[in-house]
């Protein structure tokens, strides 16, 4: 099925301000790469206008080629060296207290790229003492010794994204494994029971309600802490069109569903994404008595 134009409930109103316009330039000067402008998502000049933005490491190009993101494919270049420094003053200059940094997935580094995040969260508290940082990693691989080398750096939260149903992965995330990416939040766990682990998934790209609610079982399954859900948006006409369009209900079903069966927190709505409100959601998780079971 394909769908031409976008529901009501999904226009969003253009938010720009002199702030916006200050993270822009910071960017630029700086060099540093945000995912919001890489993967052209919706809410950049909202989060922008709030002096937020998720930062991408490792370059620019990812040796995957999910059909949902916009991200260049290809052959990348070895990482910059001074990319943690220059990420670090960016959080520095912004005055961030909380901090999303993701990368591109690098198959051809031998560790994932696991030594990048680690010099960018120390490069980041080396300048930023206060700081909480959360890591939205790629699978590495399924290499443990990298994803424990990453939680020794310890970040606030380490969060590895599932996005789709399992039967979808052939068509959507033809470089990635399922079972294989439940298995990065369970180590994770395994390795660092008390970190806080977070992951997000999609819906729009093929599933059905049933599938959205086994997966949210699935990922709870690894002792996950934090989910998000929100509606895919086809990013440019080269990405995989949108199947359907869920309603706010149907989102707030799914996060009802979530936190009864035990997520410490769950955002779930159109436009919710990885990073989008992390350190509210970060702070309205901590705030909550839960029992992990």
């Amino acid at each position: 099925m394909k769908l031409n134009s976008n529901p009501p409930w999904l226009s969003k109103k253009l938010i720009s301000t002199g702030r916006a316009i200050r993270v822009k330039e910071i960017l630029s000067e700086l060099g540093v790469r945000t995912v919001c402008e890489s993967g052209a998502c919706p809410n950049l000049n909202e989060c922008y206008s709030k002096g937020r933005a998720t930062f991408l490491i490792l370059g620019n190009t990812c040796t995957r080629n999910c059909a949902f993101c916009l991200v260049n494919k290809g052959y990348p270049e070895k990482p910059e060296q001074d990319e943690p420094y220059r990420t670090a003053e960016t959080v520095r200059r912004l005055g961030l207290e909380y901090v999303i940094i993701t990368s591109v997935t690098r198959d051809d580094l031998n560790d994932g790229g696991a030594g990048q995040y680690i010099k960018t969260i120390e490069s980041i508290r080396a300048l930023s003492e206060n700081v909480r940082i959360e890591i939205l990693v790629p699978d590495f691989c399924g290499m443990e010794a990298s994803i424990g080398r990453v939680l020794k750096a310890c970040p606030d939260v380490f969060s590895h994204n599932v996005e789709t149903a399992e039967w979808l992965y052939p068509k959507i995330r033809s470089g990635a494994d399922y079972r294989l990416s439940l298995s990065i939040l369970k180590n994770a766990k395994r390795l660092f029971p008390s970190q806080i682990t977070k992951s997000g998934i999609m819906a729009g790209l093929g599933e059905t309600d049933a599938d959205i609610y086994k997966t949210i079982e699935d990922i709870r399954e690894t002792g996950c802490d934090i989910l998000t859900i929100g509606q895919y948006l086809r990013p440019s006409e080269g990405n995989l069109p949108v199947n359907r369009y869920v309603d706010e209900d149907t989102f707030r079903r799914y996060r009802e569903f979530g936190e009864k069966i035990g997520f410490r927190h769950v955002a779930s709505g159109s436009f919710v994404r990885s990073s989008y409100f992390a350190e509210d959601n970060y702070n309205q998780m901590k705030g909550k008595k839960y029992d992990r079971g």
